[in-house]
């Protein structure tokens, strides 16, 4: 028994315990395997598809033919996105499509942060029922707002122009501002009202506050609006269609109909049949319309993820 005892306790078996199990001050191997399979295994499940879409978009008509060509192409074949490039308009929905998705995020941003600190920092009468009114308005699915809407918008002219989704944002009710206005209001609502009662004793004014203490402090704040504002401006068709009446193509709205614009494009009898409309033209077209959203993610990839932490939302 004491020889048990002191094997338990040589240094050698605490060693190799602290190794496998941890200690206070680091993780051990096995919790170390476990935790980097699980990363492994949730990142797969969300890179599978974009790996699986970008190696058959970079596949030939022969390498889709040929059932031994899995995982890597014999070649790199751009031809698809050549002809989803020709049928998308790129240049054209991809301007029109920043028109749409990053005007209106910037505003909307900047108004609900305004809306958000004079909430979370003024006190008026109906305060509470204008909050209720914030959350209806994030409750209550788009769908069901979207013919008096169209009708107003019909009486003010803006059917058919981008104002139909700027002046919207401008005031607030742009795409889902009711969760930007409420992240900001939980943002500035923890902000030390000490810091601004001593600007007011320096004699700062109420927008010197705001745009040298408030507006620095909520930087995550207005991170994660802006990329998940722009993101949903991006991805919506369904009103987007609606107010623009066609008026404007973004690229959503262009790949929705890709089918149809590549037969325009690309009638019968004008291309050689193993040229003809394939999966790979399809997913070099999706992978076009994701990859602004992409290049965009990267850039910000640093400060969005010290903004989610900050804030507390996670993405949809």
């Amino acid at each position: 028994m004491t020889t048990v005892r002191r094997l338990a306790h040589h240094p050698v078996v605490d060693n190799v315990r602290g190794f496998l199990l941890g200690s206070r001050a680091r993780y051990g191997l096995v919790f170390s395997m476990v935790l980097y399979s699980l990363l492994i295994a949730i990142g797969f499940v969300y890179l599978y598809p974009l790996l699986f879409m970008f190696v058959n978009s970079m596949k030939s008509p022969s390498d889709l033919l040929n059932p031994m060509v899995q995982w890597v192409p014999t070649e790199l074949y751009f031809g698809n996105y050549e002809k989803a490039y020709r049928v998308l308009s790129y240049p054209n929905t991809l301007g029109n499509s920043i028109l749409i998705a990053v005007i209106p995020s910037i505003i909307q941003t900047a108004v609900a942060s305004l809306i958000g600190y004079g909430l979370a920092r003024y006190r008026f009468w109906g305060k509470p029922i204008v909050l209720l009114l914030l959350l209806a308005t994030f409750i209550i699915p788009p769908q069901n707002t979207v013919i008096p809407q169209m009708l107003t918008y019909r009486d003010m002219g803006l059917l058919g122009n981008a104002l139909a989704l700027i002046l919207p944002a401008l005031l607030g009710q742009g795409y889902r501002s009711a969760i930007f206005i409420l992240i900001f209001y939980q943002s500035f609502s923890s902000l030390p009202k000490v810091l601004e009662e001593s600007a007011r004793l320096d004699g700062a004014s109420d927008w010197r506050i705001f745009f040298s203490i408030a507006v620095p402090s909520a930087l995550p704040a207005y991170i994660v609006s802006f990329i998940f504002s722009t993101v949903w401006y991006w991805n919506e068709t369904f009103l987007t269609a609606i107010f623009l009446e066609g008026g404007v193509t973004t690229l959503p709205m262009q790949l929705s109909k890709f089918t149809q614009a590549y037969e325009n494009l690309y009638p019968p009898g004008t291309v050689n049949i193993f040229d003809r409309l394939n999966e790979a033209v399809k997913m070099s077209g999706t992978f076009l319309n994701i990859l602004p959203l992409l290049v965009m993610y990267f850039i910000l990839q640093r400060w969005f993820v010290k903004s989610v932490e900050s804030t507390g939302i996670t993405g949809e």
